[in-house]
């Protein structure tokens, strides 16, 4: 065919193509008649930024300004928390005596209450000795520690202040993955900065360093809003402005954002400042047993077929809820209350939006038949009880300072001595006046603030028994072990 006709048929071809698709029923081409989704941020940043503040933490002791743990991650080298270095940005204009408080963290807060309630996370005021909040408005509060909550990472503090403009909490549980959340913060000290991301997924755990207690709760909203040293503590809010969650750490080996960053949903966030508000210490609920993901493998082995997803019982606690319910090893959790669950984060994340005394209703499947039970909540020690916070004075005595005499006579280097015993653990567990202690829990004691310091770590970690083990002797020069039961009876 010469190059001439090979050219007028193939327009041909063209014309009768175009003829044919402009005849054809136009609901054969598909085409999007969506409109664009509206991503104007403006609003929520605006309902936002001034409910949210600049914490700033001082100590009279050199600090690392990124926390109190010399430069390691406490969580195993994940991820880092948000604290920021003023040092790094300016030098002061003239050394500052030892005794005078220096600015050692930066970090953020959300106003929840007109009268001056905030929330931010405990490891930006853990081991301050003042705190200083700094408003949108650039004025200036001194605030004081209502209560902490280490397993959850979040404090309540409170400034003395009226009408402020508190944040609208939303609903975290109604977040879907994908869609925008904004983050509200001070990185670096750049108060009032508004970063905006989608939410890459719910109930993360980043559960991986073993030496964390097992009341520590991690149901994470994961986010890739970029967040940096100085965000913790910040507001993760919706569209609409409302708080869903509490920015709290970042995924990085460099302490810098590096693409993944979470936060506390607002159903643990409500709760836990409720409880410090109406209790001066969290309400803790167990569920009783331990349990694992259900995967593929385990299904398999296990030959559940009934669910693909849900978390199986390894194990029941004597004394328990799961106990009470009847449930039993290799039982599939699948739903809390009717709210599916298919990890462990999901679980915890559910149960610990109730107090011990609460009735919880669980469905699970046992032998490929899906149940469905209720039972009643219990706390670690195994009751409803509410849990009063811990005071160091409920020991019922003063603990002084040994005189070297003493010492020689003793035949020993450290301790302290037990004065002026009154009602409390340390006379239910025996100890009488004169006594003297030299070591607790395996840890030497030679002041007051020693004895302190170790009560304190017991009352505040929820996976051990809250037992002092004390090891002492009389002037007599008899030996003696005492235990005392801080536990709430």
């Amino acid at each position: 065919m010469k190059k001439s006709n090979l050219f007028v048929a193939s327009f041909l071809v063209a014309i009768c193509a175009a003829s044919l698709f402009a005849n054809e029923d136009p609901a054969f081409i598909r085409t999007s008649s969506t409109p664009a989704f509206e991503t104007d941020f403006t609003v929520a940043a605006e309902k936002t930024v001034n409910a949210v503040v600049c914490i700033k933490s001082f100590t009279t002791r050199q600090q690392n300004p990124y926390g109190n743990s010399g430069g390691m991650d406490p969580f195993g080298g994940m991820f880092d928390f948000f604290f920021g270095n003023p040092q790094s940005r300016q030098q002061p204009r003239q050394q500052q005596r030892s005794s005078e408080p220096v600015q050692s963290g930066l970090g953020s807060g959300v106003i929840i209450s007109e009268d001056g309630y905030i929330v931010t996370n405990n490891h930006v005021v853990d081991g301050a000795e003042k705190l200083e909040v700094l408003l949108n408005d650039n004025s200036s509060y001194d605030a004081r520690i209502i209560g902490t909550d280490e397993a959850t990472d979040l404090a309540l503090l409170k400034i003395d202040a009226k009408g402020l403009a508190p944040i609208v909490f939303g609903d975290a549980e109604t977040l879907k993955v994908g869609e925008w959340v904004l983050a509200v913060g001070n990185p670096f000290g750049f108060n009032s900065t508004v970063t905006a991301g989608i939410v890459s997924a719910k109930a993360r755990s980043l559960g991986s360093s073993s030496h964390k207690s097992p009341m520590t709760i991690e149901s994470f909203i994961q986010t890739d809003a970029a967040l940096n040293p100085g965000n913790s503590g910040g507001a993760l809010v919706n569209l609409k402005g409302e708080l869903v969650g509490i920015n709290s750490a970042i995924y990085s080996n460099t302490g810098s954002y590096a693409g993944f960053s979470f936060a506390i949903p607002t159903t643990i966030v409500k709760k836990v400042m409720t409880d410090i508000r109406q209790y001066g210490t969290v309400q803790r609920a167990l569920l009783g047993c331990s349990v694992a993901d259900l995967d593929a493998k385990i299904a398999k082995e296990k030959k559940i077929t009934a669910t693909k997803s849900g978390v199986i019982i390894a194990s029941v606690s004597d004394r328990s809820t799961a106990k009470e319910m009847g449930l039993q090893e290799d039982d599939v959790i699948t739903a809390v209350n009717g709210v599916d669950v298919a990890t462990h984060a999901q679980l915890v994340g559910q149960v610990s939006k109730y107090r011990p005394g609460d009735t919880i209703t669980i469905t699970y499947v046992r032998d490929n038949k899906t149940y469905t039970k209720s039972g009643v909540l219990r706390n670690q020690q195994g009751n409803t009880t509410i849990t009063k916070k811990g005071d160091f004075s409920e020991l019922g005595c003063a603990f002084m300072k040994l005189s070297d005499e003493t010492r020689r006579n003793l035949g020993i280097s450290t301790g302290v001595q037990v004065q002026g015993v009154k009602s409390g653990a340390v006379k239910d567990a025996g100890i009488k006046d004169g006594f003297v202690i030299t070591d607790i829990n395996g840890s030497t004691v030679n002041s007051s603030d020693d004895v302190e310091r170790i009560y304190n770590a017991i009352m505040k970690n929820d996976g051990e028994d809250k037992v002092m083990f004390i090891t002492g002797l009389y002037p007599t020069g008899k030996k003696y072990y005492y235990a005392v039961n801080l536990a709430e009876e």
